[in-house]
C-alpha cells in the first residue's frame, strides 16, 4: 500500500477582489521529496503557499496531512502540524538579534524567565548541522540579506518543523549563496524532512527538485518528473509559449561619455576598509556596463554614491557633464533613472496605490500637478494604465491595487516600467531581473537592450552570472571595494569571471588602490 503523502492540497480555491488567485489547484508533497512549485510572477505560487502555512483561508478545497484532514487557521496551526515558512520578503525583527529572532514566539521560559542558554546551544547545534553558520548576536538590520534567510531557516528548524515552504529562496542571494543554499536543502531532505520550493529559476529546479508542478494565472497546468523533462519544456508550461532563453542583441555602438567617475571613495560603516576604495570609470551612450561581484563587494555602496544615498568621502560623479556628486536626490533624479536593489526600501511606497507609485519621482512635474499644487488624478490614472498595459504590470484592480497586495515580481516590473519610461539618458539597473520569472526576463533584458540603442548610458549591477555575461557590452569586476578588472564578456568565460570575483586575479592596470 501507498505511504500517505507528506501534505496534500486539494482542489483549493483563493479569491481577493478583481483576481481569483489560486483556480480548483490540488498540489501533492511526498515525504522525502524536493517539490517544485513553478509559475509565472502572479500566478498564485506564494498565495497557495500562504494558504498551507495558515496566512491565508481557502474558500475551497481541503488540506490533508499524511493523509488526514487538518484545519490551518493561522501560521501557529501550521507550526503544531510541523510546517515552517521561509518567506519571500523575510519576516524578521530588524532591530532583534539573530537569536532573539530564531526563538521569537517559541521560547523557552522557567519560573518566568527567558532561558537563553538553552536555545543558544540548540541554534549553534543547528546551524553545525545543516551548514548555517551565524553570528547568534548580530542585529538583523546588520547582517547580510543571505545571512538573514539562513536565520529564517534556523527558525523552522529550531521548531522542529518537518514539512518546509521555500518562497523564491534564491531572489535575493548571490551566486555562491545559491550553492550553499542548494546542499542545505539536499541536507534537509536526507534528514527526513521534505520541501515545497517555489521558484522560477529553471536551473535550480533542475538540480534539486524531483517533481515539479506548474501554475499559470492561478491554474493548475500538471506535475512532471525532473528527471524527464528538460528547461524548454518547463518554460513552454510555465509561460504558455516557448521562451528564448538567450539574449538577442547587435553590438554596441558607443557614443559619448554619459556617466563619469573619479577616484570615488566612500568609508565603511561595519570595518576599517573603505566600502568603495578610489574607483574611477566611464559609461558612454548605446552601452550597457556592468558591474559584477560577490554581493558585499562595495556594490551597493557604490550605487548609493551615484544615486545620492549616501555621500561619498571624496571623488566626483558626473552625468551629462554636470558635477551631481554632492547634488540632492531630488536634483539627481532629473538626471538618473534608478532600478534600485531594494524595492521595498527604496523602490516603492508599499501602502499608496499602483499610480502613485508609478510617478513617484514625476509628481510635481506640470503633466501631474496644476499650476495650483494639486494633483492631476485623471492624467496619473491614464498615465498609470498606460505603464501596467505597456509592461505587463499584473494586479488585482489595476491602477488602484495597493502596492503591497502584488506579488514581488509584478512589483519589480512596476519600478522598471516607471524608470525605463521616463526616458533619461543615464540608468542605473540594479539586479533589475530579481524575482522574476523566464518570460518577464526576457522582456526585461529585450527592453534594457533597445534601451540601449536608442542611446542610453545603461549602469547594470548584477549577481546573475547568465545575466551578466548575456545582457552587458563590457564587464567591470569589483572586488573589496576596488575594481581589479574589464572583461568583453565576448572574449572571456564564466569561469574567468569567477577567479577576478574571488579575488584570485586582477588585472594589472588596476593597480591596488588605484579605481
Amino acid at each position: 500500500m501507498q505511504e500517505p503523502y507528506a501534505i496534500e492540497m486539494l482542489h483549493i480555491t483563493k479569491r481577493f477582489p478583481g483576481i481569483i488567485a489560486n483556480d480548483d489547484v490540488t498540489i501533492q508533497l511526498r515525504k522525502g521529496e524536493i517539490h517544485a512549485l513553478l509559475g509565472e510572477n502572479g500566478a498564485g505560487k506564494s498565495t497557495l503557499m500562504s494558504v498551507l502555512f495558515g496566512l491565508y483561508q481557502a474558500e475551497e478545497g481541503e488540506i490533508r496531512k499524511d493523509g488526514k484532514t487538518v484545519q490551518i487557521n493561522n501560521p501557529n496551526d501550521a507550526n503544531e502540524l510541523g510546517i515552517g515558512m521561509v518567506h519571500q520578503h523575510f519576516k524578521l525583527v530588524q532591530c532583534f538579534s539573530v537569536l532573539d529572532n530564531i526563538i521569537l514566539g517559541a521560547e523557552t521560559v522557567k519560573n518566568g524567565f527567558l532561558q537563553k542558554d538553552e536555545a543558544r546551544k540548540k541554534v549553534l547545534a543547528l546551524s553545525e548541522k545543516y551548514g548555517l553558520q551565524i553570528d547568534p548576536d548580530a542585529k538583523i538590520s546588520d547582517i547580510t540579506v543571505g545571512m538573514q534567510q539562513r536565520t529564517e531557516i534556523l527558525k523552522m528548524l529550531y521548531r522542529d518543523n518537518e514539512i518546509l515552504i521555500f518562497d523564491e529562496p534564491t531572489a535575493v542571494l548571490t551566486p555562491q549563496e545559491i550553492e550553499e543554499l542548494m546542499q542545505i536543502m539536499k541536507n534537509l531532505i536526507a534528514e527526513g524532512k521534505s520541501i515545497l520550493f517555489i521558484s522560477h529559476k529553471l536551473n535550480e529546479i533542475m538540480e534539486v527538485a524531483d517533481r515539479v508542478s506548474v501554475l499559470r494565472k492561478g491554474k493548475y497546468i500538471g506535475t512532471v518528473n525532473v528527471a524527464d523533462v528538460d528547461e524548454a519544456e518547463l518554460s513552454r508550461m510555465m509561460v504558455g509559449r516557448d521562451v528564448q532563453l538567450k539574449v538577442d542583441k547587435k553590438d554596441a555602438t558607443p557614443g559619448d561619455v554619459i556617466l563619469e567617475v573619479n577616484g570615488l571613495t566612500l568609508a565603511s560603516k561595519e570595518h576599517k576598509k573603505n566600502a568603495v576604495n578610489n574607483v574611477s570609470f566611464n559609461v558612454r551612450a548605446g552601452e550597457i556596463v556592468c558591474i559584477a561581484g560577490i554581493d558585499g563587494n562595495g556594490q551597493t555602496e557604490l550605487v548609493y554614491s551615484l544615486t545620492g544615498l549616501e555621500n561619498p568621502t571624496s571623488g566626483s560623479v558626473k552625468v551629462c557633464g554636470r558635477d551631481i556628486t554632492h547634488e540632492s536626490i531630488r536634483k539627481r533624479a532629473d538626471l538618473v533613472a534608478h532600478i534600485p536593489e531594494d524595492r521595498h526600501k527604496h523602490g516603492l511606497v508599499l501602502d499608496y496605490p499602483l499610480e502613485y507609485n508609478m510617478i513617484l519621482q514625476r509628481y510635481y512635474e506640470p503633466e501631474f500637478t496644476s499650476a495650483a499644487g494639486f494633483l492631476k488624478r485623471k492624467e496619473i490614472r491614464e498615465y498609470s494604465d498606460r505603464l501596467i498595459q505597456e509592461y505587463d504590470v499584473r494586479s488585482g484592480q489595476g491602477s488602484i491595487t495597493i502596492t503591497r497586495a502584488m506579488s514581488g515580481g509584478n512589483q519589480q516590473k512596476a519600478i522598471i516600467a516607471r524608470e525605463i519610461d521616463r526616458g533619461l539618458k543615464f540608468l542605473i539597473a540594479v539586479q533589475p531581473t530579481r524575482g522574476l520569472d523566464v518570460g518577464a526576463i526576457e522582456n526585461i533584458h529585450a527592453q534594457l537592450v533597445a534601451e540601449r540603442d536608442k542611446g542610453c548610458a545603461i549602469l547594470l549591477v548584477s549577481l546573475e552570472l547568465s545575466e551578466v555575461m548575456n545582457v552587458s557590452d563590457r564587464i567591470l569586476v569589483m572586488y573589496e571595494g576596488e575594481i581589479v578588472g574589464e572583461l568583453d564578456p565576448k572574449k572571456t568565460t564564466t569561469e574567468e569571471l569567477g577567479l577576478y570575483m574571488a579575488g584570485a586575479k586582477r588585472d594589472p592596470q588596476f593597480q591596488k588602490g588605484r579605481g
